[in-house]
């Protein structure tokens, strides 16, 4: 008898301990400033701020989404003359909650011919690359930014018009 006691004892524990460990991940809200502090939006178009190698759970698109890092950045440097823009692709992992995780490659730029798309389609929201920093500088070029790449991303249901809002 005293071993059943103690069992269940056990059991009790570790589901307190379950929830209390849910209840603080989900609790994650931070507001925006201007010092470049991370921010979780609200409200849809609002822009959600990842450093290289976040992750968040966004409980009101109930999904989580981590910046894994930028594939590609083949932006212009800053005060130098190119024939192309160049283009910066983030790769953005998003899972919802009873999804599978789903890698996204959002560019800085649409660009049909070379596969290069601003936003994608997931879960019945579309999520697009607003902002992608820091621009890299003519002397150390893009290498050097590796690891301190910041992105801003914004979420809206799939097939919505931004210019009726």
């Amino acid at each position: 008898m005293l071993h059943k006691i103690f069992i269940l004892s056990l059991g009790l524990l570790f589901l307190m301990n379950c929830n209390a460990q849910k209840e603080t991940k989900t609790s994650t809200k931070v507001n925006a400033d201007t010092t470049g502090n991370t921010k979780v939006a609200n409200k849809d178009g609002e822009i959600i701020y990842f450093n290289e190698g976040e992750n968040k759970f966004l409980k009101q698109y109930q999904m989580n989404v981590t910046f894994k890092g930028i594939s590609e950045d083949s932006r212009c440097p800053k005060d130098v003359t190119c024939i192309w823009a160049g283009v910066a692709v983030a790769q953005v992992e998003v899972m919802g909650t009873s999804t599978r995780p789903m890698t996204l490659n959002l560019a800085s730029m649409d660009n049909k011919g070379r596969k290069y798309n601003k936003s994608a389609d997931f879960n019945g929201l579309t999520i697009s690359l607003a902002e992608v920093n820091p621009y890299p500088g003519a002397e150390e070029g893009a290498k050097a930014l590796n690891g301190k790449y910041r992105i801003g991303i914004t979420i809206k249901k799939a097939g919505e018009d931004p210019t009726t809002k």
